[in-house]
């Protein structure tokens, strides 16, 4: 399982009262950076799980079995970027984005790479099923979360196993401008900017609360394992990224003394992320693998997995533009390039992990993390790198020239 779901582009939407939104910055590096890390810790994840070294006892394997927390540091990307531009037209009491300019931008961003991926994964490992409607309908339309008898016996089809996240990132695509709206709408009344920022909060830990009702539903007696696999269980992270957006936004606007404080102790979020991650690597939230949650663990994931996306994701976000260590460490060229080509290392990856299984013929469970990973890694970034250039690339080019032409009607 994984995710840049989306690898939503970086779009600031931040400036101070009264500065053009033209002219505000595009782009911030130190969060590609982040994608980079969450990108690489589920490609570790997946291998450690194959290899085994993940379910080994001791202090490693701990460590490694929780490397999934990548997917909710995805989801808290997703809702930090793809909301900032309504968090900044709610705060400034502005027209809210272009719905449709905001759909065709997700379609075109997603869809196009990951169709080829489907159709390499079906081919190759599915054919007994290349000629079910069915399936091909499921996968393509990113429904397949919502079959409850599906012919597969992992969260997807080989080569495929990971796109649940997708598929959840896809149903907040749909739901976020409703959110907005809502949201918007609660923070209207509010007299300047701050009392609308505290409006949307209170909005948005509404959604935390559905997020944490929904795993409550998920293991009573009318719930069901496959509500996992559902955006409600994950508004969570969702939530807490759109919260970074909100904030981010009101102290861009009116506090810059607390973002220069942060600048100096931003280490201390980091640190409660490391603390958190560390527990969340006890048994506290259950077993290893695919492991049997009861309601105590999975709340307790979600809590910890929260506060680690949060507490690695904020300095990124937060921070005001200038040298310094998060930048160094985040916003380098190399973490850069791969945060821009992660996208393709999320949808390549378990046809890497089985084609170089099925190479060397090694069984699941079985082989040394280390070779592993470095060939499977090897055989994701090639992908990733060829799909990039060939595919990703000029498909954006395509499509910001699309998006260009949509907004001159």
């Amino acid at each position: 399982m994984s995710p840049d779901p989306a690898a939503p582009d970086i779009g600031a939407g931040l400036r101070p009262a009264g500065q053009d939104q033209a002219n505000s910055p595009t782009h911030v590096d130190t969060l590609d950076g982040v994608r980079a890390l969450a990108a690489v810790a589920i490609l570790l994840y997946h291998v450690a799980m194959q290899t085994g070294a993940a379910l080994q006892d001791g202090i490693a394997g701990a460590l490694l079995s929780r490397l999934d927390v990548a997917v909710p540091i995805f989801f808290v990307l997703s809702g930090l970027l793809l909301y900032r531009p309504w968090a900044v037209a709610a705060l400034h009491d502005e027209p809210s984005p272009r719905l449709g300019r905001y759909l065709l931008r997700r379609a075109l961003r997603i869809l196009p790479l990951y169709w080829i991926v489907v159709v390499v994964a079906v081919i190759g490992w599915s054919r007994d099923h290349a000629s079910d409607p069915r399936t091909w309908g499921e996968l393509l339309s990113l429904t397949q979360n919502y079959d409850t008898s599906p012919w597969w016996n992992s969260t997807g089809p080989p080569g495929l196993m990971q796109m649940w996240s997708l598929s959840v990132e896809a149903a907040f695509y749909l739901t976020l401008p409703l959110m907005a709206l809502l949201l918007t709408r609660m923070s209207r009344t509010g007299q300047d900017a701050t009392a609308r920022a505290k409006r949307q909060l209170i909005g948005l830990g509404g959604f935390v609360l559905a997020s944490f009702a929904w795993t409550l539903v998920q293991f009573s007696s009318v719930g069901s394992g496959y509500m996992q696999l559902w955006l409600p269980r994950y508004w969570v992270y969702f939530a807490a990224g759109m919260a970074l957006a909100v904030v981010s936004t009101w102290m861009h606007t009116a506090h810059e003394d607390i973002r220069l404080l942060l600048a100096r102790r931003w280490w201390v979020c980091w640190l409660v992320a490391a603390v958190a991650y560390a527990v969340a690597a006890t048994p506290l939230t259950g077993g290893r693998y695919v492991r049997v949650l009861n309601l105590t663990t999975s709340l307790l994931q979600q809590i910890l997995y929260s506060v680690t996306a949060i507490g690695l994701v904020a300095p990124a976000a937060l921070l005001p533009p200038g040298p310094g260590i998060v930048q160094r460490l985040l916003g380098n060229p190399v973490m850069g390039y791969i945060g821009r080509i992660s996208y393709g290392i999320f949808l390549w990856q378990f046809i890497a992990i089985d084609t170089w299984y099925g190479l060397t013929g090694q069984k699941m469970w079985t082989g040394g993390l280390a070779t592993n990973f470095a060939a499977v890694a090897g055989l994701t970034g090639l992908y990733a790198f060829v799909s990039y250039q060939l595919a990703e690339e000029p498909i954006q080019r395509r499509r910001d020239r699309m998006l260009q032409a949509f907004t001159t009607r």
